[in-house]
Formats: structure tokens, C-alpha cells, sequence
């Protein structure tokens, strides 16, 4: 999904996220049901499952991908901050919230097909704090991991950090 559009050295997924299943409701829940305990329970157990295999050796970093202002406002939380908290719960690996802003949001990615999904997300986030980030291998964060539209934005977006390294891992991951 990624090969050749952002160089990235490690990415995973926790499970096949499909639509209606209850995994499916987890996230859901997660995302619009006012329910951010869920999201640091499997960001837990994603870093307890993923761990075992040495996912996060030389992992300096974890960056969830961000919210809008808009999107805070209304969900209260960034569900992705949710799911890195819980993996720096167990690995101590810590959370950059601060590093990588999204400008604004346009409209939601579910009803896009890739390649507005891709326009949506072009140009969307920008590093606001790149230096604690110069020479560090960053885990990106996210939910579910559809198209990578959003997760290959945020990877160009820190491209410009000198000797940056990146690596993904999401809760869920579902082929459009």
C-alpha cells in the first residue's frame, strides 16, 4: 500500500477490520461513542500482541495522526492519541502530540473512493515542532488503516525531518 509513495521500514496492523462485525463496533464505540478507555485498552493490547514479535525495537517515538480542532471539539478526544497512549502504557515509548497539526478538516474519509480520499488528505498536516523528531524512528498511529491516503500524508508531511525513519501501526486494517 505504501511501496513507493512513502519510504517506510515497518508497518502492521492488528487485525482485518471488517464493517459490521464487532471489532467493527469496538471502533466505532472507540471513535463516536464517547468512549477513549476503549481506545488505550486496545492500543494496550496492540502493543502486547505486536511486541512479542520485536515491532518496536528502535521505536523512538509514537505520533498518532491528528485531529482537527473541529473534530476535538466534537469527539472530545483523538482516538489515534488514545491507541498511542495505550501502547507507551506498555512499551514506555512516549506520545508526541505536539509535533504534527492538521490544518482543517474537509469532510470525512468513509464515503471517498481512493482517490478522494487521497485529494482530501493532500497537504493536510504540517510538522509544527520538526527538531525533537531530526534523526528519530517515528511510529505513526492510527485507527483503521483503509487506503493510507491519511497515513502516507502524514509520512510525507515528515519527510523534511533530517534522518527521520517512519513506521505504522493501526488497530485495523480493511481494503477498500
Amino acid at each position: 500500500m505504501f511501496w513507493g509513495l512513502v519510504p517506510v521500514e515497518r508497518v502492521a496492523a492488528l487485525m482485518y477490520y471488517e464493517p459490521h462485525s464487532e471489532m467493527a463496533q469496538v471502533v466505532y464505540e472507540m471513535k463516536y461513542g464517547g468512549r477513549p478507555d476503549i481506545g488505550e485498552d486496545m492500543g494496550r493490547l496492540m502493543a502486547c500482541e505486536m511486541g512479542l514479535g520485536g515491532f518496536f525495537d528502535g521505536i523512538d517515538v509514537l505520533l498518532p495522526v491528528p485531529l482537527s480542532r473541529k473534530r476535538m471539539r466534537q469527539r472530545g478526544y483523538n482516538q489515534s492519541e488514545r491507541l498511542a497512549q495505550g501502547v507507551s502504557d506498555v512499551t514506555g515509548i512516549s506520545v508526541d502530540r505536539r509535533a504534527m497539526v492538521r490544518r482543517h478538516f474537509v469532510q470525512s474519509q468513509t464515503a471517498l473512493n481512493r482517490q478522494e480520499r487521497q485529494e482530501n488528505v493532500s497537504d493536510m498536516f504540517w510538522l509544527r515542532h520538526p527538531q525533537p523528531l531530526e534523526g528519530k524512528h517515528v511510529l505513526l498511529v492510527d485507527d483503521v488503516c483503509t487506503t493510507g491516503a491519511t497515513l502516507t500524508a502524514c509520512a510525507q508531511a515528515l519527510q523534511v525531518v533530517p534522518g527521520v525513519r517512519i513506521s505504522i501501526l493501526t488497530l485495523g486494517f480493511t481494503q477498500y
